[in-house]
């Protein structure tokens, strides 16, 4: 299972990631645990990180889709779904750096509440989410994008069926999103396999997620109201299974986002947003992914028995958190060395907004980069947003020139380091020389070993110039195990090396 099948919105819906984002499961219904693994991948001189055979899949599974069963019983009135459906067991994890007296050789994992993160959250003020030109005349030109509708026809459209109950294929639904740009083409279908791409999902989460981000408080009950609002009439119709009002509901969301959009409302309003919130960026890079992996994610699984290199995926969620714990901010440079299919380059220029670049050299994780790459650029112009600009390379990061010269002047440097050889990890140490001071560099594994101190044999260890953090991350984090674990960042800081040298250290 691939990047975004942990998703569950809260809400009246559940997303739609366990089949069109990743691999075919055969039952939706809950599997048991499996023990942590990691899963060999294809042959390359160095461990890559883009995707995983396991995901965080299991409580998403316990909720059920909106569109599950549509046409299952169209005679009985469904049951609507109700708000904020909780986890059925408490999560995992470590204690956190605020736990007073527990040291690191305690550290068991233990059932608890989740912690209030520390990591700061104030917006980036420099940061200008919209789009200028998303919102003006030049926005309205017709670009290439995937519409919902093209994964449910063509060779894929015996995977689906008529939604509500219909015998014949139904027209269309298009959907106008926040932008002046062109509406998105839906067939009004289900899938056959519970765990496969959900059109009328994907509508009422687009739904939803523009009337949280863009609508003014003066005009949002149009939306919320509980008795007459657009979001409202949807569950309704959804509950009766009715598809002429589920039409009606979507055609008055696409007059009203065009009535606000034409007298400026919706383009005032994301003028005063300066960060976009990670259920925001989830619901946007899901739609990404489901366009354009998900149909192809069986080329990620040509692995080659016997190479030491290794899939995994660190989710978006701990990626969050990585984001507000080295305070990234818009104006800066984020590096991902070892990006797979460009989940993390994406989620950065989108979420934070900052100059954005991957290294990768698997050829098929490339080639899905590229293609999301490109979807990225179109779903960002739908959405009306200003990401930051992304730039996927392709070969070995210790290699090539462009990575070589754009890490050195990198502000936060990811590298999942989790199954990379010794080898590979002391050849990285050594880049660390022509780094700038203030650099942090995201690592699973610390470049430090533990309780190293600088001393006259190992003055000119390169190791020297990093002040480590290690760092607790939580269940659901990582994509080869549901328990959590450490992670580290290592700040370029030369004062300690020049403490040494003076004598005050």
């Amino acid at each position: 299972m691939g990047f975004f099948d942990h998703l569950q919105k809260g809400g009246a819906f559940s997303l739609q990631p366990q089949k069109a984002q990743v691999r075919k499961v055969v039952q939706a219904k809950p599997v048991p645990k499996a023990k942590p693994s990691l899963v060999q991948s294809p042959a390359s001189s160095s461990p890559r990180v883009p995707s995983s055979d396991r995901s965080r899949k299991t409580s998403a599974l316990k909720a059920r889709s909106v569109s599950s069963d549509l046409d299952a019983r169209p005679s009985k009135r469904l049951n609507t779904p109700t708000r904020g459906r909780k986890r059925p067991t408490p999560e995992q994890r470590l204690a956190s750096d605020d736990d007073e007296g527990i040291s690191d050789s305690d550290a068991s994992f233990e059932v608890r509440k989740r912690a209030r993160t520390s990591a700061s959250e104030e917006p980036d003020l420099e940061r200008r989410v919209r789009s200028v030109k998303a919102f003006s005349e030049e926005g309205t030109r017709p670009f290439k994008m995937v519409h919902a509708a093209d994964i449910t026809s063509g060779q894929k459209a015996g995977k689906f069926k008529p939604a509500f109950g219909a015998q014949d294929k139904p027209a269309k639904i298009l959907l106008q999103y926040p932008s002046a740009s062109q509406k998105e083409r839906y067939d009004c279908m289900v899938p056959r396999d519970n765990d496969d791409f959900r059109p009328i999902d994907d509508i009422v989460q687009v739904i939803e997620s523009v009337s949280d981000n863009y609508i003014p408080e003066e005009e949002a009950s149009e939306f919320n109201d509980e008795t007459t609002g657009i979001k409202r009439r949807l569950r309704r119709a959804l509950a009766v299974v009715s598809e002429s009002q589920f039409r009606e509901a979507v055609q008055d969301y696409n007059k009203a986002i065009d009535r606000l959009r034409t007298s400026g409302s919706l383009a005032r309003h994301l003028d005063q947003v300066h960060r976009i919130g990670l259920p925001w960026v989830e619901r946007i890079l899901t739609q990404i992914y489901a366009r354009t992996v998900s149909p192809r994610v069986e080329s990620l699984r040509q692995y080659e028995n016997g190479t030491d290199n290794v899939y995994g995926e660190l989710l978006p969620r701990f990626i969050s958190n990585i984001f507000k714990e080295t305070k990234l901010k818009s104006g800066q440079v984020f590096v991902d060395l070892g990006s797979g299919v460009g989940n993390v380059v994406l989620q950065a220029a989108l979420e934070i907004g900052c100059e954005s670049w991957g290294c990768e050299m698997m050829t098929n994780a490339c080639d899905l980069a590229e293609l999301q790459q490109s979807e990225f650029k179109a779903r960002c112009r739908l959405w009306g947003i200003a990401p930051g600009k992304t730039h996927l390379v392709r070969g070995d990061f210790l290699e090539q020139e462009s990575i070589v010269n754009v890490l050195k002047r990198a502000d936060v440097i990811l590298i999942n380091n989790q199954a990379f050889t010794p080898q590979l990890n002391n050849e990285l140490i050594n880049h660390f020389l022509d780094m700038k001071e203030g650099c942090k560099i995201v690592s699973l594994k610390s470049f430090v070993p533990e309780g190293h101190k600088i001393q006259s044999r190992n003055l000119n260890s390169p190791i020297n110039l990093l002040q480590v953090q290690k760092k607790n991350y939580w269940s659901n984090s990582v994509s080869w195990t549901d328990v959590g674990g450490t992670y580290f960042i290592a700040t370029k800081d030369s004062s300690r090396l020049k403490a040494f040298a003076d004598g005050t250290l």
